[in-house]
């Protein structure tokens, strides 16, 4: 068992054990929780009645299994709406998508890492880990990269202190310098790539999201498999990369999208 806890209070556990629930992306058992649970067994069970009395998980008697419940689907779709960059940049991504022929990944920054928010693929010949709704390292993908690289100071230096600097790939950026380095290249470039940082086989070029007066409110990506494209390749994509992202930028500014 997990014996680090790190709640706030009741309502810090509860968020964590559906946490741990969905992190599974299946129907899950009591056993199956109670291994990755930092809490008691009585606890860890409280805590899942507890949210099945609210509607937040389901369980199914039959299978004895706990899925996310119909409660949390309606909060995550109003949240989709309202604090999600997806939905402002949907038709512009769309647009996109058939422009290049490639998989689109629209990315917000969330504690250091990277949110996926949506993905349009455009193509059935690869596939990406991304997935709306997943989450991934900020210091070894493109779309992290690029909101890293445009985040004010203090923002940057508090993210820098999120990153894990583990080695997914033989290209994966593994220390602060060396990604120190890479942002001042992105800033100067206004581009980051994924040089099959995070998946072997996958590339990326990806752009920053800023509102109209500098604030970074998401990131977009093209990205493909180095069975199509090369990284040199991938600038074809740079021009309609960049203007896409502006547009999103400036819709999201007059939208008020929020911080």
């Amino acid at each position: 068992m997990n014996t680090t806890v790190r709640s706030d209070g009741t309502v810090g556990k509860a968020l964590e054990m559906l946490d741990l629930v969905a992190e599974f992306g299946r129907p899950v058992r009591f056993t199956d929780v109670l291994a990755r649970s930092p809490h008691p067994k009585a606890t860890s069970y409280r805590l899942l009645q507890t949210l099945t009395n609210q509607r937040m998980l389901d369980f199914d008697e039959q299978d004895g299994t706990y899925s996310l419940g119909a409660r949390l689907m309606r909060l995550a779709h109003s949240a989709w709406k309202t604090a999600s960059l997806a939905p402002i940049a949907r038709p512009f991504i769309e647009v996109l998508a058939a422009e290049v022929g490639e998989t689109v990944h629209l990315a917000q920054i969330d504690q250091g890492q990277v949110l996926f928010v949506d993905k349009l693929q455009a193509t059935d010949r690869f596939e990406t880990l991304a997935q709306a709704g997943k989450i991934a390292p900020a210091y070894c993908t493109g779309v992290g990269k690029a909101m890293l690289a445009f985040l004010a100071p203090k923002r940057l230096q508090l993210a820098l202190r999120q990153q894990a600097f583990f080695q997914y790939t033989k290209a994966t950026i593994t220390d602060a310098g060396a990604l120190t380095s890479e942002l001042e290249r992105i800033r100067e470039t206004g581009i980051a790539y994924d040089r099959e940082e995070h998946e072997d086989g996958i590339i990326s070029i990806a752009a920053p999201i800023l509102s109209t007066n500098g604030r970074v409110i998401g990131a977009l990506s093209i990205a493909t498999a180095t069975t199509r494209h090369t990284l040199k390749g991938l600038d074809t994509f740079r021009a309609p990369l960049l203007e896409t992202a502006e547009k999103i930028g400036t819709e999201a500014t007059h939208w008020q999208f929020p911080a």
